[in-house]
């Protein structure tokens, strides 16, 4: 090993050998308990963050750990097409490469597209790799495959055959900016500063009028009345009149509805049923008409006199001046108010009456309360989210799935040329197929990925789950769903219930665990904006992959955001420089061992030694065990933070502040105890090598090379195969030996005692002390004797244990007359300075000029070399009273 760790040597050529040597490949084993994952397929539209970073490092420990562990595992990778948000990346990198998207052909727009893709997908793999991923790339999806779009279709086809799909004109939400529909959670509700807009609609006598107020005064082209609450006395008796509309001068008349609150502003309400959704059910429920006043880019169009053709925001303006010249206008209020916002393209989503197909969530929804209400549940980590999952379940709207994109699933929908209302849904189409003409609509991207399980794991629907791949049969459901909060409602109930629709009721995963955003020091979400997002391999290359994983998972709870940071990052490389120095040690010092380690042999060998040299051996095999079982119950539990702590309290303090240092006292005697604390050192190792291998696969392969005798550290097994027996006699030995050497060290240091000087201790506790002796005399170069009473002089130091006392003769360790030397020399150099300082203060020249500042600082040094004098004199004269 090189005498210093360097993650790049360490790292290097490792992800290739196990890639080779097919350790990531899925185990078709039945005599194993499987697990599966399936990792949520980044977007192919950039290099991953470090949110990936986090997601890939839970997942890699948790199919390592579970290989470990003797389980058949399988980890499918994959990518997104990522419709939306694909689009928008090369749409802007070809305006800055001066290609204007407009002008091309969807063909040539989608040929750039897919040449995006290859990049990328370039790119992603590598940090895969850089990673160590254990990935099996033979089951690699992507969620625009071909054969994918084929599968997408087909489920688009039963469920719009089974009545789940259905094609509507309804009010939308519109982001006018990407020309398209979007779902209800694809808006992001903000609250920003606006401004309400009063106006007079005067009644058709042009005397009177009622004040009416908005916040979009462009919507006024699509007004259809005027709504009061019929118990407003106020305005009841105003019902079946007309008003005129300011904007455009029509009469629209009023109408009565409880909907409308007395309480609330001016108690009167304009109704646009096209562009409002509240007010779009007001229409349904008065079959009011529905004028839509606006074009899919944002601007008016011809229902709007001289602002056709105008930006909403630009009419807006526009349209109030006028009004405010023709005295319509009353007031404006600066307001601040809630507004949705379009979660891709941050602009105004715009309420827009739109034909658009859905999906019926109701029946659905119900299927996942009951799924999760029965007594075989998906659980999730932490249970609150399991809350949230059914609480959206209750409240949830029938789903848009129709996108005005190009990127995308294109939908198996064909209009009838000579009559568009004539709908085919098939997957291959009509077979008159010269006479329709197919949707240019597209899916929503999470309609595909929510397949994602059944894709990953080979669902097929046509056949019985007899007839199902060896891959599904071995491996549904999914073991556990690695994923971020953030998008428990965009994909993992979508994946929920779509899998209990395709796959006759089954769960999708058994577990769900979700877990925090990686966020900068402060607490803030990274973003470009911010200027504060990290690249993760600029910090794999400075601190290594190890560091990276292992500081991301050990600071991570579930459900729980983590703060990045250098310090923690550089806390995780002084533990790989750690492992690396102590691994070197055992090495260097077990070179002439025999090689291999016969673990169930050792062990059973050590059981039957009952030397007090062994103690040691026997209590870091036992300490080596409870710990396996510590991190093993936590990651199951998915507290990776109380799992590292655990690991790391071994690693720091059981195996190389204790062990490796006791072993020094047994390596150099006779062959037996050396052979056996020999093994004993390289087993504790390769056991810790092993629990450390899920956080840091690299460094742990590494050693291994250097101590095991198998192909690589994942062909080893978490457990001792043999169980160690020590009693608690040998426990509180140690524990002993343990306390006795940090009280030792702390007693030298405090009294300047040289390492050379051997201290010997008496007490009248009661212990074994030949055991502890050998640990002492090696580590402190002490011992401690065992008397039926000890003096109780004013010569002896005593020190308190947890459990009694131990005591020591000053004599001993102190030479009285070099003490007696060094405190008269100490005691004269104070006198000097007491005369001198005497002097000063007592001369008039000194105090007549000296600032009292100045005096004060001499006066206070006085006082303290004063007290200093009066405590070495009595020193001196307690240790001539006790000579």
């Amino acid at each position: 090993m090189n005498n210093k760790y360097s993650h790049k040597d360490v790292e290097q050529n490792k992800y290739e050998k196990w890639v080779d040597l097919g350790l990531f490949k899925a185990d078709l084993d039945k005599s194993k308990e499987a697990f599966s994952l399936i990792m949520p397929p980044p977007n192919v539209t950039g290099k991953l963050h470090l949110g990936h970073s986090l997601d890939n490092s839970i997942q890699d420990l948790l199919i390592r750990f579970k290989k470990l562990n003797g389980f058949a595992t399988a980890w499918v990778p994959g990518m997104d097409h990522a419709g939306i948000a694909t689009q928008v990346v090369v749409d802007k990198h070809l305006k800055e490469q001066g290609i204007d998207k407009n002008k091309l052909s969807k063909d040539e727009f989608l040929k750039h597209i897919w040449e995006w893709k290859k990049v990328y997908e370039k790119n992603i793999k590598n940090q895969w790799s850089k990673f160590g991923l254990a990935l099996d790339y033979d089951l690699e999806q992507f969620t625009f495959s071909e054969e994918n779009q084929k599968y997408v279709k087909e489920v688009f086809v039963k469920m719009y055959n089974d009545g789940l799909i259905y094609n509507a004109e309804t009010l939308v939400n519109w982001d006018p900016v990407l020309g398209t529909a979007i779902s209800n959670i694809e808006v992001i509700h903000s609250d920003i500063k606006g401004k309400m807009y009063y106006f007079k609609y005067f009644f058709e006598n042009k005397t009177d009028f009622l004040e009416v107020a908005t916040t979009r005064p462009e919507t006024m082209f699509g007004d259809v009345c005027i709504v009061v609450n019929p118990k407003d006395s106020r305005y009841a008796s105003f019902i079946g009149q007309n008003v005129i509309n300011p904007a455009n001068n029509q009469t629209i008349p009023i109408i009565g509805d409880e909907y409308v609150d007395i309480e609330f502003g001016t108690g009167v309400m304009k109704c646009t049923p096209a562009h409002d959704k509240n007010d779009f059910e007001l229409g349904k429920k008065h079959n009011l008409e529905m004028i839509n006043i606006m074009n899919y880019d944002g601007t008016l169009n011809d229902k709007c006199g001289k602002w056709t053709g105008m930006d909403r925001f630009d009419a807006r303006n526009s349209l109030v001046n006028d009004l405010k010249d023709n005295g319509t206008l009353i007031k404006i209020e600066e307001i601040t108010h809630q507004v949705g916002l379009s979660e891709r393209s941050k602009t105004i989503v715009e309420p827009m009456l739109s034909k658009q197909w859905f999906i019926k969530m109701k029946e659905l929804a119900n299927d996942v309360i009951k799924l999760q209400e029965s007594n075989d549940p998906i659980n999730f980590f932490p249970q609150r989210f399991d809350s949230n999952l059914k609480t959206w379940m209750n409240n949830i709207h029938d789903w848009t799935i129709s996108r005005q994109l190009v990127w995308g699933h294109q939908l198996p929908v064909w209009y009838n040329k000579q009559n568009p209302e004539q709908i085919h849904v098939s997957v291959d189409g009509p077979v008159d197929i010269q006479n329709w003409k197919r949707s240019d609509d597209v899916l929503d991207t999470w309609a595909s990925s929510a397949l994602w399980p059944l894709i990953c794991l080979g669902f097929d629907p046509s056949k019985s789950k007899n007839e199902q791949s060896e891959l599904y049969k071995q491996f549904w459901p999914v073991s556990t769903m690695v994923t971020g909060y953030d998008i428990i409602f965009f994909w993992v109930a979508r994946m929920i219930f779509t899998t209990q629709y395709m796959n006759n009721g089954q769960k999708a995963f058994n577990h769900v665990l979700m877990h925090g955003l990686v966020r900068d020091e402060q607490g803030r979400k990274m973003s470009k904006s911010l200027g504060n997002g990290i690249d993760p391999l600029i910090v794999i290359e400075e601190y290594g992959a190890d560091t990276l994983r292992h500081s991301l998972v050990v600071n991570s709870s579930p459900g729980m955001d983590i703060k990045f940071s250098v310090e923690k990052i550089r806390s995780s490389w002084n533990l790989a420089n750690k492992i690396w120095n102590a691994s070197r040690y055992v090495v260097m010092k077990t070179e002439d061992s025999i090689e291999t380690i016969d673990e169930q042999n050792l062990i059973k060998n050590i059981n039957k030694i009952d030397e007090q040299w062994n103690i040691a051996n026997k209590w870091i095999l036992h300490r080596t065990e409870l710990t396996l079982i510590e991190i093993k119950n936590q990651i199951d539990k998915y507290e990776f933070a109380i799992a590292g702590k655990a690991l790391d309290d071994f690693i720091w303090n059981d195996y190389c502040s204790w062990y490796i240092e006791l072993s020094k006292a047994n390596v150099d005697m006779s062959t037996l105890i050396k052979t056996i604390t020999q093994q004993t050192l390289k087993l504790a190792l390769k056991k810790l090598l092993i629990m450390i291998h899920p956080f840091m696969p690299f460094i742990s392969e590494e050693i291994y090379t250097n101590i095991g005798d198998k192909e690589s550290i994942l062909k080893e097994t978490w457990m001792f195969e043999e169980k160690v027996k020590i009693s608690d006699n040998e426990i509180d030995n140690m524990n002993n030996v343990f306390e006795l050497i940090e009280k030792i060290r702390e007693f030298r240091l405090n009294n300047e005692i040289k390492n050379s000087i051997n201290l010997n201790f008496t007490t009248d506790l009661k212990m074994d002390y030949d055991p502890i002796n050998l640990y002492l005399l090696k580590m402190v170069n002490a011992s401690v004797k065992y008397v039926t009473s000890n003096t109780k002089n004013k010569n002896v130091s005593v020190i308190a244990l947890t459990n009694g006392f131990i005591y020591i003769d000053n004599s001993d360790f102190i030479n009285s007359d070099e003490v007696i030397k060094k405190l008269q020399d100490e005691i004269s150099k104070v006198e000097g300075e007491l005369k001198r300082l005497d002097n000063m203060l007592s001369n008039q020249n000194f105090i007549s000029k000296a600032s009292k500042e100045k005096i004060d600082i001499e006066k206070s040094k006085h006082s303290k070399y004063k007290e200093q004098y009066e405590s070495l004199v009595m020193k001196l004269k307690d240790i001539k009273n006790n000579l």
